[in-house]
């Protein structure tokens, strides 16, 4: 299942490959124009694929330290990333909107098609339904509700024929819900899970009129309960719109694991219109999940990306600040779907100082404009005598946000991208968008859309010679995979994978030398989407059975995404300082990250990864010789057969740096597939204590995950090694990652 490649010179010599036929195995932190650069690493195949050596020479030291942002996170308005993923609010469509459902195509402007089926937009509404608690029994009745005009994933209380749901009109515009029922105790409801693992009370919010008046009632229902289990009168309806408010207590003996009715009801025959119902946990951290807080905050996340992704190039930022109600809904154009405004900028900003980490965003350069680009800078960091910064203090922040980096553009060279254009196009409007933006504030940092290296050589060409007297950093989203055979051998994806970090770091090393020649005087590059992105393919014609199933395709959700992702780490830091930054995709529930499943939040293995590499941060590299065996990529992915045309790497992976404390850090992973590998590592020019702590990830199989039922079924331990006579011995599982702790003796 592996091979190896011939040793380069003696025993003792140190492999040093450069070529293109072998672009993974070279001494990295060597770029291929500056052979006098730092070498981070140094690489020797060893024979022996039992075992490998790992020499840290912790005297030669790099001049560059390991940047802040490695370990970085991207959110972006898709699925359940943000709504019922980061924000702590439970229902779905709570602004009664008409819900589009997307088809996965676009227009030839890059706009989603939406579905005008009923058949397919029955079909979808089941199974979101499904998804968010609604009992298979309540199913037709969600269907039903949504053919006689009650907004998507709602339902009625009472029967049909007494309950007339229409569409209305909010007070500041937009689609609002009217509700006539012919006796009391009937109105409408949605089914939804509820985080009872961890909290009891829950708060709500209405905005609602009546002009044949009487009271609201809110309540929670279980599942075929003849009465409800939590229930509060709301008085103050009125013919004029109002805010009403209160709060529900579920008792503590009904079941976390079941979902709950949120029902609005009328106390006597009449009608009612209603804007919005929001339903919250009362530990909501300014609207956020606590547990998606205190996760992130925990993994020390340094930057988080926001809010595209795909759904940036038809956003407008000025939908959503100022008061909830006066935010329009609109349809999600990258999506599908619609996009509430509940969660806009001064919401960005307040989850990121709730976690702790810095802001970035990415700006719309596909239907923006630079005038708007601008307001929006303004907005973040102008003082209260600008415009915009006026406005912000109106919306009750008078301090500036002070938001450093900001993005022009995302995947602007894809025809799925709202308004995309060409290469030359991109370049245009970088000028117009660039000079606006620094207009606003000469201070920040700008990052250019730069096309992925393994394919977007054109773009990029195009960009460097069109804007690089005015470009400080471009960017690179190596979402690499593609289709792959469903005969396929599991491993073997696995193994492409692993070897991709290492083409990544040829082809980003060219990149840093093509912009140094153009003139860019100090150039950057910042990997703001990251992640596995393999698909299953169509079946042959052949009756063979599939081997490649989607239990063991190797995915963002899987370990084999915490070894990948670290690789890349390891590659940035080689390429020091020209990689300042990686934003992981993503947050909640789209790729890597954190997972929300019925309220309920846990982590993929990725996430135990990023936060144990973010130790390194602003630690200083150190050099590091490997001797180990080596394994051949089979080019089964199409994004790597495209793009190399061999590939191997090292079946062991390291990286070294000196901590701010002054301990060592040493990165480890395990990426090779043929069996366990007893280690040496060798300390010279460090003065150890007598133990290691040691971090370890590691699984049977590179397409381990968690789930729902199994949270922690792949998880780090902790555990200590002995350090004796400046070398510690460990026995190293494949698809293991580890990062150890070795503290300098006093």
């Amino acid at each position: 299942m592996h091979t190896k490649q011939a040793l380069i010179g003696s025993a003792l010599s140190i492999l040093i490959l450069t070529s293109v036929a072998a672009p993974n195995v070279r001494a990295a932190g060597e770029s291929p124009d500056s052979q006098a650069a730092f070498p981070i690493r140094r690489l020797q195949e060893s024979k022996d694929a039992s075992r490998a050596v790992v020499r840290v020479r912790a005297g030669e030291r790099s001049p560059h330290r390991i940047p802040a942002y490695i370990t970085g996170k991207f959110a972006e308005h898709l699925g359940v990333n943000i709504y019922n993923g980061m924000d702590a609010q439970i229902l779905r469509n709570p602004t009664f909107a008409d819900f589009p459902f997307g088809t996965g195509q676009t227009t030839p402007d890059g706009v989603t098609k939406f579905q005008i089926e009923d058949s397919r937009i029955n079909e979808e509404l089941r199974r979101q339904a499904t998804r968010f608690g609604c009992p298979e029994s309540e199913l037709d009745g969600v269907v039903v509700a949504r053919a006689d005009a009650l907004a998507c994933l709602w339902t009625r209380v009472g029967k049909r024929e007494d309950i007339q749901p229409s569409p209305d009109t909010g007070p500041y515009g937009g689609r609002a819900q009217r509700v006539q029922v012919e006796a009391a105790g009937q109105g409408i409801a949605q089914w939804a899970w509820l985080p009872l693992h961890r909290q009891r009370q829950y708060e709500f919010e209405i905005m609602a009129r009546s002009r044949t008046g009487g009271n609201l009632t809110v309540s929670l229902w279980a599942q075929g309960a003849d009465r409800p289990l939590a229930s509060t009168s709301v008085k103050g309806l009125s013919s004029k719109w109002q805010k009403l408010t209160g709060a529900l207590v579920v008792p503590a003996e009904l079941p976390a694991d079941s979902s709950y009715k949120f029902a609005v009801t009328l106390d006597s025959p009449g009608e009612f219109v209603i804007r919005h119902a929001f339903l919250r946990p009362a530990d909501h951290i300014n609207g956020a999940d606590p547990d998606v807080i205190r996760l992130l905050k925990e993994s020390h996340l340094p930057i988080l990306r926001w809010p595209g992704g795909n759904f940036v190039s038809g956003y407008h930022w000025e939908d959503g600040i100022g008061p909830i109600e006066q935010r329009p809904t609109k349809p999600n154009f990258a999506w599908g779907g619609v996009e509430p405004n509940l969660f806009g900028t001064d919401e960005f900003i307040a989850f990121c100082r709730a976690v702790g980490c810095e802001p970035m965003i990415c700006n719309n350069a596909g239907s923006g404009t630079p005038e708007e680009a601008a307001r929006w800078i303004e907005y973040c960091n102008g003082p209260v005598t600008t415009p915009m910064g006026a406005r912000r203090a109106a919306n009750g922040h008078p301090e500036p946000y002070l938001v450093q980096h900001w993005e022009i553009g995302n995947e602007l060279w894809g025809r799925w991208q709202f308004n995309w254009t060409t290469a030359p196009g991109y370049v245009d409007r970088y000028l117009d968008f660039s000079k606006a933006m620094l207009r606003a504030d000469p201070g920040i940092l700008l990052y250019a859309c730069g096309a992925p290296v393994m394919w977007g050589k054109q773009w990029n060409d195009t960009l460097i010679a069109g804007v690089a007297p005015f470009m400080r950093s471009t960017t690179d989203h190596p979402l690499v995979g593609g289709n792959v055979s469903p005969m396929a051998d599991p491993l073997e994806v696995y193994r492409d994978f692993m070897a991709v970090p290492e083409v990544l770091e040829r082809k980003w090393a060219e990149l840093e030398k093509q912009m140094r020649q153009a003139g860019v005087k100090e150039p950057r590059l910042a990997v703001t989407e990251l992640q596995m992105f393999a698909r299953i393919g169509r079946a042959s014609e052949s009756n063979a059975a599939a081997r490649l199933t989607r239990d063991n395709l190797v995915s963002p959700a899987t370990l084999a995404e915490a070894l990948y992702d670290v690789l890349i780490y390891h590659a940035s830091v080689r390429l020091a300082p020209f990689v300042e930054m990686v934003t992981h995709s993503a947050t909640v529930n789209h790729g890597g990250g954190l997972r929300k499943d019925r309220e309920r939040v846990y982590a993929n293995p990725c996430h135990y990864a990023q936060a144990a590499f973010a130790a390194f941060a602003e630690a200083r590299p150190v050099t590091v010789e490997l001797e180990t065996a080596t394994e051949t990529a089979p080019l089964v992915l199409p994004d790597l057969k495209n793009a190399a045309r061999t590939a191997s790497f090292g079946a062991i992976d390291a990286l070294a740096a000196l901590a701010t404390d002054g301990s060592l850090l040493l990165s480890l992973v395990h990426r090779g597939s043929a069996g366990p590998i007893r280690m040496a590592i060798e300390l010279n020019g460090f003065q150890a204590t007598g133990s290691a702590e040691v971090r370890t990830l590691t699984g049977d199989v590179p397409w381990a995950v968690n789930t729902l039922e199994k949270p922690e079924a792949v998880k780090p331990s902790d555990t200590t090694v002995a350090v004796r006579h400046d070398r510690i011995e460990l026995n190293v599982q494949p698809f293991t990652v580890m990062r150890l702790r070795i503290p300098a003796r006093p």
